[in-house]
């Protein structure tokens, strides 16, 4: 079988910033910052007391009251998000084949709200205190597999965990299984929710995180000198891909073509990214070169940006030495995570939609807080305010722990 294209018909997404697509987008185009203090429990003991938390979420807008007991919270964006991306995509009973249909998310961690809080009924009142629903809402593969029976997707369904690639890695794998002719449709991206003492205090002690607690809207602050560490963030970002044949037969709105999809390990340390940059240039360079795609054509790079004093420079040489020249004239390089902060697990797929809405709208969201620059870190990082430019084509990169890289490509059908 020849290999098919692979276009995006709908997309979801629940963040810090809105919890849809429109209010989510809006913000991010008007340079909102979604990091506020904690307020989903106390964290007044700890280094870091700020994070980038989904607000006003209602659960039941997504499952009965009755049946919450059954779900993490992240799993619970995970379907919110996808009931959104569904409903968008105009897919349907009579549109598809319940068994050419599937899910394939990225979940970083997974259910911590739920092991800690049955671990404190543990300590309090002993084992016949722990939740009979621990276990499928803990283990993180259920996010994918509560989507598959609230839309009756009978496809593969799966869970990719590779740390902060999680979800970049789940929308390359959609990718390939559309591609490959074993799928037909897909929603991929990724979900998490980790705002938890466990989560935050262990990120803490990694001296991982900010620690501007005075000024949480300001503590994000990719490839700027006073960037300090990354501000945790949570929610769910998801896309249907599908078919081109079938998406346009249909008449689908198509927000943009897959077109490459590139990965590495570095191989080199535990948390920090190799210094040159290698494992990063290579995955750029696998997914740019199976687009076929010449450099000046990508207008944009959606950049792992995650406000380390470790990681920005490395980004920043790697795509120097992918795009070349062109890097200094004429590409954009944005971080949304100084608005968003870091979504861990679900970075790569609500950065993904991201990319989608870059290509649709040819509007490129900005990094905000970059006041001064950082040593090494000396591209066009569109600061401050939204760009209006005509973007044909568009990278999003994903770096996590343990050296895991990936980057994916959209391009304008």
């Amino acid at each position: 079988m020849a290999e098919r294209r692979v276009v995006i018909t709908g997309l979801g997404v629940i963040s810090p910033l809105g919890n849809d697509l429109k209010t989510t987008w809006t913000a991010l185009v008007e340079g909102q910052s979604g990091v506020r203090e904690i307020s989903c429990f106390d964290a007044s003991a700890s280094s870091c007391r700020i994070a980038a938390e989904v607000k006003n979420f209602n659960p039941e807008t997504v499952v009965e009251k009755k049946a919450l007991k059954r779900y993490d919270r992240f799993s619970l964006l995970a379907m919110g998000a996808a009931q959104e991306a569904w409903k968008d995509s105009g897919l349907g009973a009579e549109t598809y084949a319940p068994a050419r249909c599937g899910v394939i998310l990225g979940v970083g961690i997974g259910g911590l709200p739920s092991m800690e809080s049955n671990h404190e009924a543990l300590l309090n009142g002993g084992p016949r205190k722990i939740s009979p629903f621990l276990i499928p809402a803990m283990i993180s593969n259920l996010a994918p597999g509560n989507i598959a029976m609230d839309l009756n997707l009978q496809g593969v369904n799966y869970v990719i965990t590779s740390a902060c690639t999680s979800g970049t890695h789940a929308v390359g794998e959609a990718y390939r299984m559309i591609k490959d002719g074993l799928q037909d449709a897909v929603i991929t991206g990724g979900a998490e929710s980790s705002i938890t003492p466990l989560g935050i205090g262990g990120f803490a002690q990694m001296k991982a995180l900010s620690t501007r607690n005075d000024e949480p809207e300001k503590a994000s602050r990719p490839f700027d000198r006073d960037r300090d560490g990354f501000v945790m963030g949570e929610g769910a970002g998801l896309l249907v891909l599908e078919e081109y044949e079938a998406a346009k037969k249909r008449g689908a709105q198509i927000y943009a073509e897959v077109a490459g999809y590139g990965f590495s390990a570095d191989a080199y340390h535990i948390t920090a990214p190799r210094e040159d940059g290698a494992g990063a240039v290579a995955c750029m360079k696998m997914a740019i070169e199976q687009a076929k795609m010449p450099l000046e054509s990508i207008r944009y790079v959606n950049a792992h940006g995650t406000s380390t004093p470790i990681n920005d420079p490395a980004e920043t040489a790697a795509i120097k030495r992918v795009f070349g020249d062109y890097a200094r004239n004429g590409l954009l390089v944005s971080s949304t995570k100084s608005m968003m902060g870091h979504l861990l697990g679900a970075a790569g797929g609500v950065e993904a939609v991201v990319l989608a809405m870059v290509i649709k709208d040819n509007i490129v969201p900005p990094t905000i807080n970059l006041d001064n620059p950082g040593e090494g870190c000396d591209l066009d990082y569109v600061p401050h305010t939204a760009r209006e430019v005509s973007v044909e084509a568009a990278v999003s990169n994903s770096f996590g722990f343990g050296g895991t890289n990936g980057t994916i490509l959209f391009k304008r059908v």
